[in-house]
Parts: structure tokens; sequence; C-alpha cells
């Protein structure tokens, strides 16, 4: 547990956001997209009089998703009327062409389709896996539509052969399925990143079980006022629920062993740990196979603040939060306008002073609590929360939020300044991703 340390009176800060730009490539993936639109086929040559020879074969329809209705051809010898063919409807190649038929059985088969080839462009998608479309060959490509610009006389002419397959489209960027050749080895490692000029330090803890072959989700658990992060590492009981569930979870060192959150409570009034926590999710992305729409942050105290405050601030990349034994500060001291909805449980002591479960000021005197109770309700205000809540033991949930998000609030009677159960945060933070 981390000691209690006296918030600093310091005066307000413009916050700062560093962006951050995901680069992830996905390998060979086979997505849908649209192709172009097919061509019709050419008229195949009219057949003889009734009972006469077959027509020929009419030509190659263009590659297509989706063709036009085939146009009147010309009257055979033996009198009904052949329709050239359209191209196909399938989604691969356009159907072939449909030779002009004489009455009877006459007139020929439409030609093979060709397949469709096209591939999409690739979106470039952070949140991982869907790239560019393959060409209509991934399912065999099916080209002349069937039945498509019907021609010549009694049931003659119909449309062309299934057309071949299409070719297979490249992968288009994209995160998720871009996992890095080499995975990174279980345990713990101490990491730096350069933030604004800022050398930057935080533990990185991979599970045995991690493979580097699927995705899987980050966690970013934050100390204390006057904490560290091995000193959170062994005392939130994240990194048991890590080795269990199989994801990844750092823990960040605070210049002057504290977080950058407001008007309170690091010297440094120009630390950018909105940067730090997002360049951190950079770096590790780059590094690891990380599901980037399974991001979550969860802290205790000014750690629980700085949960808080990045899904006030960062719910772009942030999926949820879990903190603990903090609450939001009044409006005019933390503006909260996050980017969407965003889930947040807060986990909280009844005999908690020195961040008063009541609220009011603060040990320092220059920072003013909502309480829990207050945090929670601006929370499901913020994240547009409409139906009664809900309560399971300890914890009471609003469940019927904007964005299918969840606000719930765990209160502990007669707790104290602790952080919260690391099985209730998981839990909690797993349920959610980013849209």
């Amino acid at each position: 547990m981390n000691r209690a340390v006296p918030l600093l009176d310091m005066p307000p800060l413009d916050h700062r956001c560093a962006p951050l730009l995901f680069v992830v490539v996905l390998a060979g993936g086979v997505a849908i997209s649209a192709c172009g639109s097919g061509n019709a086929g050419n008229s195949g040559a009219g057949g003889s009089a009734t009972g006469g020879s077959t027509g020929a074969a009419g030509a190659t329809g263009g590659g297509g998703t989706g063709g036009s209705t085939g146009i009147a051809g010309s009257v055979g010898s033996g009198g009904s009327v052949a329709g050239t063919g359209g191209s196909g409807t399938g989604t691969g190649g356009g159907a072939g062409a449909i030779g002009s038929g004489g009455a009877g059985t006459g007139g020929g088969a439409g030609a093979i389709g060709s397949g469709g080839t096209s591939a999409g462009a690739g979106g470039s998608d952070v949140t991982g896996g869907r790239g560019g479309g393959a060409g209509s060959g991934a399912t065999g490509g099916r080209g002349g539509g069937a039945m498509a610009g019907r021609g010549g006389g009694a049931m003659a002419g119909r449309g062309g052969a299934s057309g071949s397959a299409g070719t297979t489209g490249s992968g288009g960027a994209g995160g998720g399925t871009g996992c890095p050749a080499t995975p990174l080895a279980a345990g713990n490692s101490n990491k730096t990143i350069q933030v604004g000029g800022t050398s930057r330090s935080y533990i990185l803890h991979v599970p045995s079980g991690y493979t580097g072959t699927k995705p899987v989700p980050l966690v970013i658990d934050f100390h204390g006022l006057g904490g560290s992060g091995s000193q959170q590492q062994s005392s939130s009981g994240f990194q048991r629920v890590a080795d269990q569930e199989g994801f990844l979870i750092l823990f960040p060192n605070g210049i002057d062993n504290a977080w950058n959150i407001g008007p309170c409570c690091t010297n440094a009034r120009d630390v950018d740990d909105l940067g730090f926590a997002k360049g951190m999710v950079a770096a590790i992305v780059s590094q690891a196979c990380i599901d980037t729409k399974r991001v979550y942050a969860t802290g205790f105290s000014m750690g629980g603040g700085m949960s808080h405050f990045l899904a006030c601030n960062a719910a772009d990349i942030f999926a949820a939060t879990a903190p603990s034994s903090f609450d939001l500060l009044v409006p005019d001291e933390e503006p909260c306008t996050p980017s969407r909805p965003i889930s947040v449980l807060t986990y909280r002591g009844t005999a908690d002073t020195t961040v008063p479960y009541a609220g009011g000021k603060g040990p320092s005197g220059k920072v003013t609590f909502l309480g829990a109770q207050g945090s929670f309700q601006r929370w499901a205000s913020i994240d547009g929360c409409t139906a009664p809540t809900t309560t399971d033991g300890d914890c009471t949930y609003y469940k019927t939020c904007s964005a299918g998000v969840e606000v719930g609030l765990c209160v502990k009677q007669g707790g104290g300044h602790a952080p919260g159960d690391a099985n209730v945060g998981w839990s909690f933070l797993s349920r959610f991703t980013l849209p």
C-alpha cells in the first residue's frame, strides 16, 4: 500500500496533449471489397432455323459485381429474339454473352465470364484486422449470372458458365493481427521513452502465457502519490490477474512520484503525463501483439486520479478505466469532456480520510473533491446514463448509458485509503472495447 502524502499546493496548468500515431500492418488478410462493374459480353453468332445447330458462344464478359440488363439481340434465323448477355450478377466475373438463338433448342450458351481480380484498397484501421478486400475469387468467383440476359428461342441462350476464380486481394493496413515476428520474452523489463525531450520510465510485465501470435489486451496501472511503478506492481494485485488472463501490463513512474492531473500535485507543472500515457501505448503496440481496442487504465490514489484524467482526456485510446481511492475534482478544477462515452468503475472506502469519501477539500486545501457519490453521479451525467442503478454486492452500476457504456461505484464500508479488488476491476474493464 502506498503511503499517504499531502497533495502539493500548485497553480493550475494548461494541459497539453501529444498526438499518437499507430502504424500497424496486416499481413495477407482477406476481407470484402467492392469490385468494378463489368462490361456486357458480345452477342454470339445466330443459330440456324428451328432445330438448327447451336450458335457460337458469346465473348467473355468483363469482371464485376453486378451487371446491366441484357440488351435485346437481333432475330436469329428461325425467328425468336435472342438477347445479348449482360454482365454477371455474381460477385466474380461478368456473365458471358448469349448466343443469338434460333427457335427450339438452338442458340449457343454464353462464354465463361472471367473471374474478378480486383482487390479493394486496404483500410487503415488501428483497431485491427479489417484490411483490404480480396477479389471475388476468395469464394470461388461466381462468374456469369445464371439466367442473366435471357435471349433467344425457347430456353436458349442462358447465362454463361461460372467465371474463373478471382485472385486473392492483398491485405490492407491495419492493427490487431500485425504481430511482430519475434514475441516479447516473459517477465519484467525496464523501459524508457522520450516525451517532449524528457526521458520517462516504466516497467513492462509480460505473462508467461503470452505467445505473440494473437492480439492481447494492455493495462496501465498508475501508482499513488509518493509511490513508484515497482511499488504498485507489488501491491495492486493486477499483475497476478495479468498472469492469469494473459494480458500485458505496464507500471509507470511519475515525475516527483506524482501525476500531473490538474491543480495538484507534481512540482514540475509542465510534465506531460497525458503524452506519457499515450507514448507508452504506442511503444508497446510497436513491440508486442496488442489488441488496440482493448487498452485500459487503472491506478491507486493519485494513480486513480490519473485513471479518471485519462478517461476525461484520452477516451480515443483507452476503452475503460478503473480508479481506486480517488474522485473527480469539481468541474472548474478538473474539466472533463471525453471524446466519447467511456466506462468507469471507481473503488472507494467510506473511512478514507486522505481522499474524503464525502468530498470537499483535500489535505492540501487547494483541491476540491466531488466525493464518491458526487463523482459517480457526474460520470453518469457525462455518459448520458438514464436508467436507475443496479447493485451487485459492494458495487452499484448505471447500466443504461450512451453507446453501451457503464458507470460503477464499489464501496467498502469502513474501508480506508486502499487499492480496489483487481479481480472486480478486470472483470469490469474486460467487458468493454473501443467502438
